[in-house]
């Protein structure tokens, strides 16, 4: 039988999802080993497991139920042999991690406040992703209503945050001691980042576990970041960082199922959550950079496009497609080094807001 060696395993998805195993785990231990407010190994293990286990039981479901994903023609040939995977994988990625959180932390309220919104958006996107099932193609339910629900749920949350929280939430921490009070125009901000967050994640959602292992290491930076003022957030991003991880098992290169908006948007609802209600909106951007890249390289694109336009109505490309991370394939990279090289950029982010808080 021929032997892998091993520089050979870490350019598979096998090897990717070790890697990604391995950081989370170890950065988590180590978070445990410099503080004792709150344990975050144990949690980490049982989202991790449980989420694993529920993929297991829950893939066949969705395959029985011909939850298949609708592949672009337009897109990277080599994902065509995509279709048919089972998508709305979120539908398991999601309350796991959740449930996970909210009993470890004893029903913290502020936990059960972050996780509700976080449920609200993968609520609006398990319905998108039922209405791309239903309708056969990958439109689902409009932009305009889609982002209208986003934006709901992040006023409801910034009303409760309004009531719960002290006016000195409207001040936002900054490098190096600075700090910018916003005042009334946080709420403005906040809002903005919902929307911001979820449909980047969202966009970053095309490759075998590129969306799943980024967030795990976003939550797990976030994680750090809050561990002494927010012992409870802290956890409730390890529980996330878990199931990502935990999905990743099945998402990895090749993908046996896609997390779909149920998983995609509720990510990133989760991620500006948290961020808002810790005030850590700097760091939250820091942390973000992979999927705020995705977002500006489709607006550059959609720009350019418009902004070089004929007689004939047709303009030029500035990428040759987006979002990034499929105008890399076109450019002859493989999956499995967009993913890889995107989980580093993403620990390194991790790190440098770290470094920078």
């Amino acid at each position: 039988m021929e032997t892998k060696l091993p520089e050979e395993i870490f350019q598979s998805g096998k090897g990717l999802l070790l890697l990604l195993t391995v950081v989370v785990i170890t950065g988590t231990i180590a978070l445990d080993v410099n503080s004792s407010s709150v344990d975050l190994t144990l949690p980490l293990f049982v989202s991790l497991v449980a989420t694993t286990a529920a993929g297991f039981a829950v893939v066949p479901i969705l395959q029985r139920l011909k939850a298949g994903q609708f592949i672009r023609e337009d897109g990277p040939q080599t994902h065509l042999k995509k279709a048919g995977t089972p998508t709305m994988g979120g539908v398991f990625l999601v309350p796991i991690a959740l449930l996970v959180a909210v009993f470890w932390s004893r029903f913290h309220p502020e936990v059960i406040a972050v996780s509700l919104v976080t449920l609200s958006y993968a609520l609006i996107g398990l319905v998108d992703d039922w209405q791309i099932l239903v309708k056969k193609s990958n439109q689902g339910i409009s932009p305009r209503l889609k982002l209208g629900l986003q934006i709901l749920a992040a006023i409801a949350f910034c009303i409760y945050l309004f009531f719960d929280h002290s006016n000195d939430i409207t001040t936002i921490p900054l490098p190096f001691g600075m700090m910018l009070p916003l005042g009334v125009l946080f709420w403005g901000l906040a809002v903005f980042v919902f929307a911001a967050e979820s449909n980047a994640t969202n966009l970053t959602d095309g490759v075998d576990g590129l969306a799943g292992g980024t967030c795990a290491i976003a939550f797990l930076g976030l994680s750090a970041l809050l561990q002494p003022a927010y012992p409870q957030l802290a956890l409730f991003c390890i529980c996330m960082s878990g199931a990502c991880v935990g999905f990743v098992m099945h998402n990895r290169n090749p993908a046996k199922v896609f997390m779909g908006d149920t998983g995609s948007l509720a990510l990133g609802g989760a991620l500006a959550a948290v961020g808002v209600s810790s005030q850590q909106l700097f760091p939250l951007l820091i942390i973000s950079g992979i999927f705020f890249a995705e977002s500006l390289s489709v607006i550059a694109q959609v720009g350019y496009y418009k902004a070089t336009k004929d007689e004939n109505g047709v303009g030029k490309r500035l990428l040759k497609m987006s979002p990034l991370h499929h105008h890399l394939e076109l450019s002859g990279w493989s999956e499995i080094q967009v993913v890889g090289v995107f989980y580093a950029i993403a620990l390194f982010l991790s790190v440098l807001s770290i470094f920078l808080s």
